[in-house]
């Protein structure tokens, strides 16, 4: 019996690890969560990296309203980077910052 309670409290801590981790990066439980860039300053496109940074290569700029699959997040520095994927071009994929991202 006390194998089984010591189980589970290890299995809530590590969900709490988790979700401390992500930081609400994804609000729903499903890993690939669908947002959309939001917020962008008109004439400039968020810029969709290769790494989780400012000093990694841009693949792609995205305008606001582009939807994004988000998987991981992590904090680098004063940011959140979020692993993401574009939703009609899954293959395409790259971190941005969570400041420009809202769920749909």
């Amino acid at each position: 019996m006390h194998a089984a309670i010591a189980t589970a409290m290890t299995r809530g801590a590590a969900a709490l690890a988790l979700a401390a981790t992500l930081g609400g990066c994804a609000a729903n439980t499903e890993w690939g969560g669908r947002f959309e860039v939001y917020g962008v300053d008109e004439g400039d496109m968020l810029k969709l990296r290769g790494g989780p940074g400012t000093g990694f290569d841009v693949i792609v700029g995205l305008p606001n309203g582009t939807v994004l699959r988000v998987y991981e997040c992590t904090q680098t520095g004063g940011t959140r980077w979020c692993e993401a994927a574009l939703d009609r071009a899954p293959e395409t994929t790259g971190y941005v910052s969570w400041a420009y991202l809202r769920e749909l």
